[in-house]
């Protein structure tokens, strides 16, 4: 991967306090990259740093090769939307747009037309002559996108923009935005908590959590291959179980009995070693009785909750608990308080040895 975006070294600390420590990323040009994690995980850190609002403690961030440290913001060409957008009340749409413009020395006339081509551009042809306080939320956050994008920014900073969306609105806005990002090939970081936005936008993700970088990689291997207990437990649902490793291949687990997986594409793990077994609740299944071919384990479940499609079935196997993700059409087979089999595929056992 060819690298545009470099963060070397990237230390934060405020007095005893550490928010960031030695943070390496390479982001390539075109990229659009999430950074995902919890709250209080550095994330919104990294971008502020990014951005010239914060000054790292220690590390570089460079476009281009060309290193960023002791520019000021409005002179590293980076266009940025926060969740409150930010707008004007006393200009209009296309005023909002024409602003950055305004600022770097564009007549007002060639100004405000390109300011109406990037409003056109979100989707708001014929809004331009609105003040924000005449537009809808989603319509105000299109506004901002396009003020952050008129001047052809170096680099696209997005903190949480959907957080104050409802959840329909916020749908809508993450495929647009994609589509946008795509259109003008413009280089994006993207900050929010929601495994969601992160999983259905992003070209790959970064994964935080207490001022580190626990995984990148494309969402798919995010969600598959977690390379850290934190990853497995923090994207998407997941069984985490203990266990021992007997043999390559076979693991002996308290909850769940012998396990055999595929060790083909997993952490390598030696005879003794303890491990976190790994299995999402997608990948299960229940039944009255064992199934030819899984692995299986006894079951009794405590709570079914129905999402109309599907069910999220919650049980104990020992005294742990396991999610199940059931079709609707089966669930009308289960009820609380049954005894059952949980059941699964060998390839369908991850190993997290850290």
């Amino acid at each position: 991967m060819s690298s545009y975006l470099s963060l070397s070294g990237i230390n934060k600390t405020y007095g005893n306090f550490t928010a960031l420590g030695d943070v390496n990323l390479e982001v390539a040009k075109g990229e659009f990259v999430t950074f995902l994690g919890p709250s209080g995980s550095g994330k919104t850190t990294t971008l502020m740093i990014i951005a010239g609002f914060e000054k790292a403690t220690r590390g570089a961030v460079t476009i281009g090769g060309t290193d960023l440290s002791d520019l000021d913001p409005h002179q590293r060409n980076i266009g940025i939307v926060f969740q409150n957008y930010g707008l004007f009340p006393h200009r209009t749409a296309a005023e909002n747009v024409f602003f950055p413009l305004q600022m770097r020395g564009t007549k007002r006339g060639p100004g405000l037309r390109r300011a109406e081509e990037m409003l056109e551009m979100v989707g708001l042809a014929g809004f331009g002559h609105r003040y924000p306080k005449e537009l809808s939320g989603g319509q105000q956050q299109r506004v901002a996108l396009a003020r952050a994008l008129v001047f052809e920014p170096s680099l696209l900073l997005l903190d949480e923009p959907l957080g104050a969306l409802d959840k329909n609105l916020r749908e809508q806005m993450q495929i647009e935005i994609k589509r946008i990002q795509r259109a003008l090939g413009v280089t994006t970081i993207f900050v929010t908590h929601d495994q969601t936005e992160a999983m259905s936008m992003s070209d790959r993700i970064v994964v935080f959590d207490k001022g580190a970088i626990e995984q990148a990689g494309a969402p798919l291997d995010i969600y598959h291959r977690p390379q850290t207990r934190f990853v497995a437990g923090f994207v998407g649902e997941s069984n985490l179980v203990p266990a021992r490793i007997e043999a390559e291949g076979v693991a002996q687990s308290p909850v769940l009995g012998r396990v055999a997986y595929l060790p083909e594409g997993q952490p390598q793990a030696a005879p003794g070693q303890e491990v976190t077994l790994m299995i999402r609740p997608e990948h299960m299944k229940l039944s009255r009785a064992p199934l030819d071919g899984r692995m299986n384990a006894p079951m009794r479940i405590e709570t079914i909750v129905n999402y109309g499609d599907n069910a999220l079935v919650i049980g104990r196997a020992g005294d742990t608990l396991l999610r199940v993700r059931v079709l609707g059409a089966d669930v009308v087979i289960l009820k609380e308080g049954e005894d059952c089999t949980l059941s699964w595929l060998p390839e369908a056992a991850r190993l997290v040895t850290r």
